[in-house]
């Protein structure tokens, strides 16, 4: 399999981790970024290949698959084991409802911070960040909730966990930590960054975000 990633997107790193956990060890291919023109101009063969240009996008020999959602339901069905979906209909239904509002909701006050404090075209305000580290505050707290009794967000990891996980620690390095008080998504946090599948995804990215960094 080839996997086409951004070496700072949320979304790529969704693809890594699952493609990871199902044991797949993928040909990446990183396109180009960079804080003032992003990822312009496109690479040739993820434009050619996703008509919206965007990573991630998975080859599988004839089977092309793009955005991340869509990525993990081909590996499920490519790749059954270990599972990353619960077994019920209801379990199921809820797996999916929360990686949605990951990436639905979450993302888009997530994105407000990025706007803001990485790239440098001054296209986020203070304004804007503020408000997005009270929206993520109240995030937290509901999903604190989800988390009470929970090991993970379902009955096994998933990618309901992969999806949330993400953007929670984009948040904390944006300035957004995990508050006090939200005490099952610290412990969450720490079960999830420790998985095989996740730190080297992280400590990818680390490395990226240092080096982009000390390039402004």
């Amino acid at each position: 399999m080839k996997l086409y990633v951004g070496v700072l997107s949320l979304f790529s790193a969704k693809a890594r981790i699952a493609l990871s956990e199902k044991g797949v060890e993928p040909e990446l291919v990183t396109v180009g970024w960079s804080r003032e023109h992003r990822y312009l101009p496109h690479h040739p063969d993820v434009a050619a290949l996703n008509p919206k240009a965007q990573v991630p996008v998975l080859v599988d020999g004839d089977v092309v698959v793009y955005d991340s959602t869509q990525i993990f339901e081909y590996l499920e069905e490519r790749l059954p084991e270990p599972p990353l979906y619960p077994d019920g209909i209801a379990d199921r239904a809820r797996c999916r409802r929360l990686e949605a509002h990951a990436d639905e909701t979450w993302f888009p006050q997530v994105w407000d911070l990025i706007e803001q404090r990485f790239y440098a075209d001054g296209s986020g305000s203070e304004q804007q960040a503020a408000g997005a580290n009270s929206a993520i505050t109240a995030l937290y707290e509901e999903l604190d909730k989800e988390l009470l009794t929970r090991e993970y967000l379902c009955e096994r990891f998933s990618v309901a966990d992969i999806a949330m996980f993400i953007q929670v620690h984009t948040a904390g390095v944006l300035g957004a930590p995990v508050p006090e008080g939200c005490e099952a998504v610290a412990s969450w946090c720490r079960r999830v960054s420790e998985r095989g599948s996740v730190a080297p995804v992280l400590s990818d990215m680390l490395k990226a975000a240092v080096k982009v960094r000390a390039q402004a």
